[in-house]
């Protein structure tokens, strides 16, 4: 049996996650990788977890290891409501649907809303995660130009009044790939031209918690909560191996995503969201976000030092206020994929940034760096090396 023709067409548009094959590459011993965003284990709160088993196991017995509704378990509802409060949405824990993780969302916000061929607007660059989770629906991109506060207002203005655009997908805060945030001023303009077009939002919001300067900026859905679909989780708070997302959505849009999940998993685990639950109400998460923003801040704060210290001239990078990366761009001429070959063996590795693009042609000069999983120490040696590489290459 041929068993490859009986794949679907939708398969074709189903590629490798890079940055998963890229780890996979650097796994090996001796590798330094700069190149996942992946909470560090140090900001797990591992020594809680019995006494949350303990406290699950008692407060919920059999419940917390039975099927469960496919919008959530109530109490993570109702403990996320003050969360989302803080980002200035006024929600009852009816409207907070629950995922297994943020990712699922996206697929799910694919399945329910694009047709081939509709165009969806995304931040150049944009989060490889979304990209393949839309990729298999077939639809076209729109990339709006960024620059170092984000998405600007009027490129997003031009793509919707000359064009019928599906939904916007952004990340205002901390952007991934790129650091950046979207600072409130230009919140209010981007909330304005949704409003004005009629547009639908999809804010992706994981790393808002994750700030080491400056002060917190409410979210653009808090703007114009009835054009846009409001997406966080837990992963970098809590433990990404929990898969625990959560949304915020209009009526109809929550209803077909609640139709989707239950063609997908049913519910998301019943006794993980218990545990996050407890997390929560017990004020665990309170007092875990400052370890956690003291663990990052200084290696954010020594990656910055060694770029400016030991990167050629040629180079520039952002400098965010928090977050999990830094978004750095080389001479023109400089194919950072070639060029991580050369560092892959060197047993050093990055991400190239045209993985980010929704345009494969933007973004060769390009790279994204992560600092959460490694010492300070590691950094400034690591990003010594990685200059050391880009001084020894022709034409640099």
């Amino acid at each position: 049996m041929l068993l490859k023709e009986k794949l679907s067409d939708r398969t074709q548009n189903m590629g490798e996650n890079i940055i998963r094959e890229i780890l996979k590459v650097v796994s090996k011993p001796g590798m330094i990788s700069l190149a996942g965003g992946i909470p560090s284990p140090e900001s797990f709160p591992t020594e809680i977890f019995p006494e949350l088993f303990k406290t699950v196991q008692e407060k919920y017995k059999t419940e917390a290891f039975q099927y469960g509704p496919t919008e959530g378990f109530f109490p993570l509802r109702e403990a996320l409501v003050p969360i989302l409060k803080k980002e200035g949405l006024n929600v009852s824990p009816q409207e907070i649907m629950i995922t297994s993780g943020s990712q699922g969302t996206l697929d799910a916000l694919g399945k329910i809303l694009i047709n081939k061929g509709d165009l969806v607007a995304v931040e150049s660059p944009t989060y490889l995660g979304a990209l393949s989770a839309f990729n298999p629906y077939e639809p076209q991109y729109i990339g709006i130009k960024s620059d170092d506060d984000g998405l600007i207002p009027e490129y997003l203005e031009e793509a919707l009044k000359n064009n019928s655009v599906k939904f916007i997908y952004l990340i205002p805060t901390f952007q991934n790939p790129t650091g950046r945030t979207i600072p409130q001023s230009r919140r209010v303009e981007i909330a304005r031209i949704i409003k004005k077009y009629d547009a639908l939002l999809i804010e992706d919001n994981p790393y808002s918690e994750l700030r080491y300067s400056g002060s917190h900026i409410k979210t653009i859905s808090s703007l114009i909560p009835e054009n846009s679909v409001y997406i966080s989780t837990l992963s970098k708070l809590f433990a990404p191996g929990l898969r625990i997302g959560y949304f915020v959505a209009p009526e109809i849009i929550r209803h077909w995503l609640t139709l989707a999940k239950q063609g997908i998993d049913l519910h998301t685990s019943t006794l993980n969201q218990a545990l996050a639950a407890e997390y929560i109400t017990s004020g665990y998460l309170e007092k875990q976000i400052p370890q956690i923003i003291e663990l990052y801040r200084p290696k954010q704060e020594m990656m910055l030092y060694a770029l400016n210290k030991y990167m050629p001239n040629g180079f520039t990078w952002s400098k965010p206020e928090g977050g999990m990366f830094i978004w750095v761009e080389g001479p023109t001429h400089l194919e950072m994929k070639e060029v991580n070959k050369i560092c892959i063996e060197n047993s050093i590795a990055f991400v190239p940034g045209e993985v980010f693009f929704s345009n494969p042609d933007q973004g060769k000069n390009c790279l994204r760096l992560n600092f959460t999983m490694i010492s300070p120490e590691i950094i400034e040696n690591s990003i010594k090396k990685l200059g050391n590489i880009f001084k020894s290459l022709p034409n640099s």
